[in-house]
């Protein structure tokens, strides 16, 4: 495996389930936290891995609030923003779609106006300054209730910054049905955004079933449960109706008892579209460049395997279609080129 290193670390790629607070370096969410004492996140970046060990999703979910209450300003949402764009600039991502939970934010004070202009001025400058294309999902943190999801609909319609491109739910899903949110993801695709919800990360495949016939989905975040049912992986592998996989997340949150038994084997056997996906990575002590490397041993992947799936994520994302065209032979001539150098 470590001769693939070199060869993803500069693979042009897409990312299509990454979120927004989750993806702040050790460095920014320390920064922060001395910014803010009153927080109980250490405000040591060496102290962060032994406060992001995980004993379960409920404690997950609790740690990452935590670092949702850092975000106070709408400078510091412009800080976090541009530094995450600065860290996938660093793996050659080019193209992500980051998850952005604004209900968050402002029923924190932070003014929603002032919360869209921080994050579409830092889209434009990671475009501009560091070739980083940035895409909103704006999602529902399903644990807030309907109140959330009324103002997440509110904000993405009324208020739809430019990058806004789908709509989302995410928090736990014991407990949080999901046909509950059908109304609000019934306006925004109304409104032209995309259904982009998780769904069978720590529940069964009912619920994905939930997430594609009430909510429309086109493509499900995690969906690891649906390896459970035959009939559903025919369904996602026939309408190319992509899962957003995020192999060390499922581990970290204990979603998936051990790497070795994860489903992302069963997923690609039965045809369904699979991307790969780092969900929060510094929180998970992984980027998207060890998420292909898990993958490729996972998947006994070689170069040519890394490409194809690299090109699964730009054929499931929301780029406009000379963008997938554009990152796709970026994609090919890379890799011809490097096999090329290497003999092959």
């Amino acid at each position: 495996m470590s001769d693939l290193h070199p060869f993803i670390a500069g693979l042009p790629k897409a990312e299509l389930h990454v979120h927004h607070v989750g993806s702040a370096s050790p460095r920014i969410v320390a920064e922060l936290a001395a910014k803010h004492p009153d927080s109980k996140v250490p405000t040591a970046p060496e102290a962060l891995a032994d406060y992001f060990s995980f004993t379960d999703f409920g404690h997950f979910i609790e740690v990452y609030l935590s670092v949702v209450d850092l975000i106070r300003t709408p400078e510091d949402v412009r800080l976090l923003t541009f530094e995450v764009a600065r860290d996938m600039a660093r793996q050659n991502i080019r193209y992500a779609e980051l998850t952005v939970t604004p209900y968050s934010s402002t029923r924190r004070g932070i003014p929603e106006e002032g919360f869209m202009e921080a994050i579409e001025d830092a889209r434009k400058a990671a475009e501009a300054e560091l070739g980083v294309v940035l895409r909103w999902c704006f999602d529902i943190p399903g644990e807030a209730g309907l109140a959330s999801a009324e103002e997440t609909a509110r904000l993405a319609v009324d208020l739809r910054p430019e990058g806004l491109v789908s709509f989302g739910l995410g928090g736990p899903e014991i407990g949080v049905d999901r046909p509950q949110f059908k109304p609000y993801f019934d306006r925004a695709i109304a409104a032209g955004l995309h259904s982009v919800p998780h769904a069978g990360e720590t529940t069964g495949p009912e619920t994905i079933w939930d997430a594609l016939t009430a909510l429309r989905a086109e493509r499900i975040g995690h969906g690891t449960s649906s390896v459970r049912d035959p009939k559903l992986l025919e369904h996602l592998a026939e309408h190319r109706i992509a899962l957003e996989v995020c192999p060390t997340s499922n581990i970290a949150t204990r979603a998936v008892a051990d790497i070795e038994e994860h489903p992302v084997k069963e997923m690609v056997k039965a045809g369904v579209l699979v991307t790969i996906n780092s969900d929060d990575p510094p929180m998970f002590g992984t980027d998207l460049n060890s998420e292909y490397g898990v993958a490729a041993r996972l998947l006994d992947l070689d170069e040519r395997g890394l490409a194809s799936l690299a090109k699964n994520a730009v054929e499931a994302s929301f780029l406009d279609p000379a963008g997938k065209r554009r990152l796709s032979e970026e994609i090919d001539t890379y890799t011809t080129d490097w096999l090329a150098g290497t003999g092959r």
